[in-house]
């Protein structure tokens, strides 16, 4: 995450935004149980969802030691919230340690994001749902990128489905905003387990 999208994710019109974008986001899907977040920053949207659902035990991570230090201050009014330090990519947690896994505009930051989302499929429980939104490739998308100097690989149209079909989640929901530049999504893990 560039300085620029740092500063941001604390900022005041973010905290707003968090708040409003929650339910758009997840289109309506209902979080609970144990409920992980990934790139989850300064803790914005988990303050939120810890906030309005009450039967959520939340765990946000994010890769950078600030943002987590900045999320647990934000949470710390929350006894069903904590804050990690975590990379997307090798989350330290067990298999099959969470009900839902959620992800808001950050896998694209993930440069090799196909194993995020395997992690996420790893440590779903079975039934279990990867609810979240990023960003399309799209010439907007990138050049945003470029002039920020971010790392990033945007995901290109129709490329998530089948990453998310090869680790084991069933799409439910694919949904297209703003021109085609940020994808909302929803998959769960089978039920069904191995022998």
């Amino acid at each position: 995450m560039s300085y620029l999208e740092a500063s941001f994710c604390r900022s005041a019109p973010w905290n707003l935004l968090a708040r409003r974008i929650v339910s758009w986001a997840t289109q309506g899907f209902a979080l609970t149980g144990d409920v992980l977040e990934i790139g989850g920053g300064s803790g914005a949207i988990a303050e939120e969802i810890v906030r309005t659902n009450h039967q959520v035990r939340m765990t946000t991570t994010d890769p950078d030691p600030a943002m987590v230090s900045a999320a647990r201050q934000r949470l710390a009014g929350f006894s069903r919230a904590e804050a990690r330090q975590a990379d997307a990519r090798h989350l330290s947690f067990e298999d099959a340690s969470f009900d839902a896994v959620v992800s808001f505009l950050m896998l694209h930051h993930v440069i090799a994001w196909e194993h995020a989302v395997g992690e996420v499929a790893r440590v779903l429980r079975p039934g279990g749902s990867f609810v979240g939104y990023d960003l399309m490739a799209s010439r907007t998308t990138w050049w945003l990128h470029r002039i920020d100097r971010s790392p990033h690989r945007l995901i290109e149209p129709e490329a998530l489905e089948p990453v998310l079909r090869q680790v084991g989640l069933e799409t439910l929901s694919l949904k297209y905003s703003f021109g085609g530049r940020v994808l909302r999504f929803i998959a769960r893990k089978s039920c069904e387990t191995s022998s």
